[in-house]
């Protein structure tokens, strides 16, 4: 009985050594400091780890238990546009772990900052990425552009791609002007004018889908100028005159 008792205060002593050991070993990992070195990086070659500190508060060297993972999410999403990413403290091996979720374009963008046109890209959700943060994969598909994208006009410019998927519509063109007036460029219809009501644009591309399957029955698209769907209810078309 005596022996059985010492073997199992053994064994306790040696998991509360091993469990000490471990903890110890833990906290000396997480004050340890951490280099620019130590960043991996996965899910996209786009980015270098200067990339990531240039666009980031990371400073180095620094504690690995210090780094503030979520602002750096957040700093990484806003400044590269991306769709997601994640940044994790890591042991073994000893560093920082970020993977990156870019955002695949879907057309041409442009957009005025500080009264300067820059030139980059737009994804499904009607996100803007810089021409440097986008992935270059399938590129020379796109066919769409988007003139004066804003902020505010995201969700109408993914209203407009979510409806591209389900009509048999060829939009080429979506322009923004200064004040918020949208026109729109199909294949077939040519210019469409939609004005500045967002709550409007599912009906107005029902609309504009109705429309083209009404006249190219007739063959008449050829015909249009352009057509004024700022009141969808009272369509308005101009037809070249001969």
């Amino acid at each position: 009985m005596i022996c059985e008792n010492q073997r199992k205060s053994k064994i306790e002593s040696f998991f509360l050594i091993s469990f000490l050991f471990f903890t110890t070993l833990l906290s000396i990992k997480t004050l340890k400091k951490i280099d620019i070195q130590d960043i991996r990086i996965s899910g996209s070659e786009l980015f270098s780890q200067n990339d990531l500190v240039n666009n980031s508060s990371l400073k180095f060297p620094t504690r690995l238990i210090f780094v503030n993972t979520n602002l750096i999410e957040k700093e990484l999403k806003q400044n590269f546009s991306l769709k997601n990413v994640s940044v994790n403290r890591e042991l073994f091996p000893f560093g920082l772990k970020v993977y990156i979720n870019t955002r695949i374009p879907i057309a041409y963008g442009e957009r005025i900052l500080n009264e300067e046109k820059i030139s980059g890209f737009i994804d499904k959700d009607g996100i803007f990425i810089n021409t440097q943060n986008a992935d270059k994969k399938n590129l020379n598909k796109l066919i769409i552009q988007v003139f004066g994208w804003k902020e505010k006009f995201k969700k109408i410019l993914s209203e407009i791609f979510i409806a591209l998927d389900k009509y048999e519509l060829e939009i080429v063109k979506i322009t923004f002007s200064s004040d918020g007036f949208l026109t729109v460029e199909e294949k077939d219809l040519k210019i469409i004018f939609l004005g500045s009501k967002p709550n409007l644009i599912k009906y107005q591309i029902q609309i504009i889908n109705n429309l083209k399957n009404e006249l190219k029955k007739n063959n008449f698209s050829k015909k249009i100028d352009n057509i004024d769907l700022t009141n969808p209810d009272k369509p308005k078309i101009k037809v070249f005159k001969p």
